[in-house]
């Protein structure tokens, strides 16, 4: 780190050589007044507050970074002339009510600021706007009438969400924030990721969670709180801002003393966003991101900054529950966790540990993951423990595991960034993976990264892409091997990476013999000259990064595919450098964290195999047994459980905070397999779909109400804390298994996650150094992690995971999708995540807020098909499939085309797996989701209006800027620089 010395208004300060200035004065506890800057955003220059002397110039402090023996003065008669002007033309737009303002928690930038100038009164007289408040949106209000102007919202949806929704018209006679260039946030392309509310310096956009009881003063009627805040303006005139700012500074801080703020990760995707929650008592106020958060920084989605409703929802599950003739009722912790050590035992006792199966949760910690696979395989004996990565990421983790050794992302988010090409493969990336999308298209938009993108259908990313292919579904594994075989036969393969960091080049090169350009495009439906466009693109990158998820990863051959997407990195040489490697992308918060923790039946925590028989001593030991005491059999996973279940071979199951009954293909199987068990145990925090077919159902907690950890997409440990008590008398997770395995005769005595966490560290290599003392606060690790607590941010800097230190290119054979469409199943039913909903809904749909985004299930249709079949927008049709059928109303867009459909997930119950099947990956078991032939029928019903309601973000138009047009300002007929006055300060 370069240091500085500078000179700030006489005083001699040393620290970072280039930091900003006004940060560089936080560090050193000095406060150069500012409104519009934000450390997150660019220098926006709009505020005029921040005026400061600096080599004989005024110039805005903003600007300026710092550089050794710099010069600056603040105090200067002029200067402080320049920043009074500035606050008085801020105030012109802005009514200072502080003390009965939501918003006045501490967090307002402009109440501070005017605190911090001591200001005795203001210049200009403030004027109230033409505009209405804006309340269309349901999770945040904008007040035109408040808005002082500054454009950090612009700036942020502009460029670091990369939304483009919101601008500013400067010349306008009223300039005010729009929203895709109109005054309605309602039907604008708004996304409701909440980046703008974040870096509001005022209360002009403002969490609806924060109104109207922020503070003790501001729950008061409108006649009321009207008539009090003229009252004061009034007096300001004859005694001055001071005592009026006095009281509003008492106020903030009685706000601050009732205020808890607490550090958590996000409960839902797997970026593994972190934020501060603000709570005062059960009520969650705001969640407030901050820059030192590691995955995301200020920047969130609509789930993670206003997803939480759930946490308080009137349906939670707060009290045990025992099925007694066909009923539930309420039961102690005692009847009910001594009624399943007491069924569990004797089942294990009559049949064997092997006639229990444990579905650990992909939402839960890490610690409750490792619990739940201590119990099946020490008290148990049994390696039946699975979790939702079976329906999901076990193939992309079985692509890398042949390949390059490792079954998680090779590198971080920033690696991303740095990366001159991005590809993505069948993966919604904006709607599943928001934030780590918008990381992309600032890269895309800003540093010239290039993007591809081939997928069936045209979502938000292929839109950005340079180059989009759209792809028939299940044949990406033939567009890899010609990608593969296009960069051996033009001279793209890095041959020096080849011959010194992979075996069996020669025996993969020649599998790829049949699969040319020709061969590639009368599969994929993609023409010879696009795929040789995608050759080029991807042959004359420096460096790429290559991403899939679901729409690869849920076909009959996923395992291959995500194969052969490993292999085209490493035929290019994109593995082991900064800007390279694979990225499978994993959806829940942890369902890395609980694979890599041992909720899978053929490993132990850190992908230790149950089957070597060095790695079952060593954890045997670890655990004071003996070895035959755990099995050396690989266990059954998910999907064989419920075969198992269905065959009566599998008596008993446990499942905690999974959904299987709606989430497992089959549906219909699914509810016969659970009917047929014994004796079935569900831990979670709603009566879900699964656990109505439970005899004891346990009251679990969510993340918010307990302690523990997290992994995410990029491997990267992340501490939570506990926000609110447990609701009732719902337990954590990791407590009740606890008490369970005492009942079953294991006292185990943990007393924290943090020792629990300190055992699996003990015993699995790759966390080695893995502690709660270096995950404190915003701190993380990104296992492997050494003994000494060396994290590995990028992967394959030193060799491959294997013996020999080679990446391996692992020989493919085509082998075509296991359903397709036929003469009376003519249409293929593709299907995915939505980007306000989450899985089943058990969370978002509570409150009605996110739910009221798009309330109806339907179907998606490209405008040719629905033409074809005489289809108008709403219409209901009949979709049937080899297994089942459901009745969706249709949405005509151009996001898809020819026979292929789409459908989200999450509506409906038992929703789209009524017409899922059994056929899965061989190789892995997951299912094959996305591979649905199905025939349509149209039905002679009334049209639903509006299936995907008009508010919804995907009618808008965005109105991209590559920065604040803040010149527009500067150039208006009458605007003057400060220190001057200017006729018409409401504009500027």
């Amino acid at each position: 780190m370069e240091t500085c010395t500078i000179v700030y208004n006489g005083e001699r300060l040393s620290g970072e050589a280039g930091l900003p200035l006004i940060d560089f004065l936080e560090l050193h506890g000095r406060k150069l007044p500012h409104i519009c800057y934000h450390p997150a955003l660019p220098p926006l220059q709009t505020c005029d507050v921040c005026w400061v002397e600096h080599q004989g110039e005024l110039v805005r402090g903003c600007t300026l970074k710092t550089q050794h023996e710099m010069v600056v003065n603040s105090q200067d008669r002029l200067a402080q002339a320049a920043q009074e002007e500035g606050m008085d033309r801020v105030l012109a737009r802005h009514e200072l009510y502080c003390t009965v303002c939501e918003h006045n928690t501490g967090d307002c930038t402009l109440h501070n600021a005017v605190s911090d100038m001591d200001m005795a009164i203001q210049y200009y007289p403030y004027e109230r706007k033409p505009s209405e408040k804006d309340h269309t949106n349901p999770f945040y209000t904008y007040d035109p009438d408040q808005c002082i102007l500054c454009g950090r919202c612009v700036e942020a949806c502009q460029n670091v969400e990369v939304n483009e929704t919101l601008s500013i018209d400067y010349t306008a006679d009223h300039p005010r924030v729009l929203w895709d260039g109109g005054e309605k946030i309602a039907g604008s392309s708004c996304v409701s990721c909440g980046h703008c509310v974040t870096v509001c310096p005022c209360n002009a956009l403002l969490e609806k969670t924060m109104q109207p009881n922020a503070g003790p003063f501001t729950d008061m009627p409108e006649p009321v709180k009207r008539p009090m805040i003229d009252m004061v303006k009034k007096m300001e005139d004859s005694i001055g801002m001071g005592p009026i700012t006095g009281i509003s500074l008492i106020d903030m801080a009685m706000r601050q003393t009732e205020i808890k703020k607490t550090k958590t990760v996000c409960t839902y995707c797997g970026v593994g966003c972190s934020f501060e929650m603000w709570t005062r008592d059960r009520h969650i106020l705001k969640v407030q991101p901050v820059a030192d958060a590691p995955a995301n920084g200020i920047s969130t989605c609509v789930k993670g900054k206003f997803g939480w409703d759930f946490v308080n929802d009137a349906k939670r599950l707060t009290t045990p529950l025992i099925r007694e003739n066909g009923r539930f009722r309420p039961a102690s912790w005692d009847e009910a966790l001594n009624l399943v050590a007491r069924r569990l035992t004797e089942i294990s006792q009559q049949h064997g540990g092997n006639s229990i199966g444990f579905i650990g949760s992909s939402k839960a910690s890490n610690e409750e993951a490792y619990l739940t696979q201590k119990i099946a395989r020490l008290i148990f004996g049994t390696n039946n423990v699975d979790n939702s990565s079976r329906y999901c990421q076990n193939p992309a983790t079985e692509g890398l595991f042949r390949t390059v050794g490792y079954g998680g992302d090779a590198g971080t988010i920033k690696d991303l960034q740095k990366t001159a090409l991005i590809i993505i493969v069948g993966s919604n990336l904006a709607e599943n993976h928001p934030v780590i999308a918008s990381h992309i298209k600032q890269s895309h938009k800003h540093q010239g990264q290039k993007l591809l993108v081939v997928d069936p259908r045209r979502h938000e990313m292929a839109e950005r892409a340079d180059l989009y292919q759209r792809i028939k579904p299940g044949y990406d594994m033939v567009w890899a091997s010609a990608m593969a075989r296009y960069m051996f036969d033009h001279g793209y393969a890095d041959e020096q990476f080849l011959a010194d960091k992979v075996n069996n080049v020669a025996e993969f090169r020649a599998s790829l013999e049949p699969f040319t350009l020709e061969y590639a495009s009368t599969l994929t439906g993609i023409s010879v000259d696009e795929l040789a466009a995608a050759g080029e693109m991807i042959g004359q990158a420096e460096s790429a990064c290559l991403l899939w998820a679901m729409g690869i990863t849920q076909h009959s051959h996923g395992a291959d595919t995500s194969t052969a997407l490993s292999n085209l990195l490493l035929v290019t040489g994109n593995y082991g450098r900064p800007g390279t490697g694979g990225y499978p992308m994993r959806g829940h918060n942890n369902v890395q964290g609980a694979s890599d923790f041992g909720c899978l039946s053929n490993v132990y925590p850190g992908y230790e195999q149950v089957t070597d028989s060095a790695v079952r001593e060593k954890w045997a030991r670890a655990w004071g047994v003996r070895p035959e005491a755990l099995s050396d059999e690989v266990g059954a996973d998910n999907f064989m459980m419920v075969q198992h279940a269905h065959e009566r071979k599998l008596k008993a199951m446990y499942i905690i905070g999974e959904e299987t009954a709606f989430s497992d293909a089959d549906s219909t199987k699914v509810h016969e397999a659970f009917s047929r068990l014994d004796f079935m145990v569900v831990q979670d925090i709603f009566m879900s779909r699964t656990a109505e077919f439970a005899d004891v159902v346990l009251p679990g907690s969510p993340s918010v109400e307990k302690e523990g950890t997290f992994v995410n997409t990029e491997r990267r440990i992340q501490r939570f804390y506990e926000v609110l008590p447990p609701l009732g008398d719902s337990r954590p997770d990791w407590q009740i298994l606890t008490d369970l395995a005492s009942r079953l005769g294991h006292p185990w005595y943990y007393q924290h996650p943090g020792e629990i966490m300190a055992e699996a560290a003990r015993i699995a290599e790759i966390f080695a150094g893995v502690s709660y003392a270096r995950l404190e606060g915003w701190q993380s690790q990104l296992w492997p992690v050494t003994a000494d607590g060396s994290s590995t941010p990028l992967l394959y800097t030193d060799g491959f995971k294997f013996p020999d230190g080679k990446a391996r290119l692992y020989p493919l054979t085509w082998r075509p999708p296991m359903e397709e469409e036929d003469a009376e199943y003519d249409l293929l039913l593709n299907n995915g995540r939505m980007l306000e909903h989450f899985q089943s809904t058990n969370q978002t749909g509570a409150g009605g807020r996110i739910t009221s985004l798009s309330p109806n299930w339907y179907v998606e249709i490209g405008p040719q098909l629905a033409a074809a079949r005489g289809l108008q927008e709403g219409d209901w049709v009949k979709l049937t499939s080899r297994r089942g059928s459901l009745e969706v109303p249709v949405v005509i867009t151009e996001r898809m085309a020819g026979n292929v459909l789409f459908i989200p997930i999450h509506h409906g119950k038992p929703g789209v797996n009524g017409l899922t099947g059994e056929h899965h990956d061989p190789d892995v078991r997951t299912p094959a989701y996305k591979e649905i032939a199905i025939n349509l029928q149209k039905l002679d019903r009334p049209p639903q209006v509006a299936p995907l309601p008009p508010h919804n973000f995907r009618y808008g138009q965005r109105t991209p800027l590559d920065h604040l047009p803040v010149e527009d300002k500067w150039q208006q007929a009458g605007y003057t620089l400060p220190p001057e006055h200017t006729e018409h300060p409401e504009k500027f």
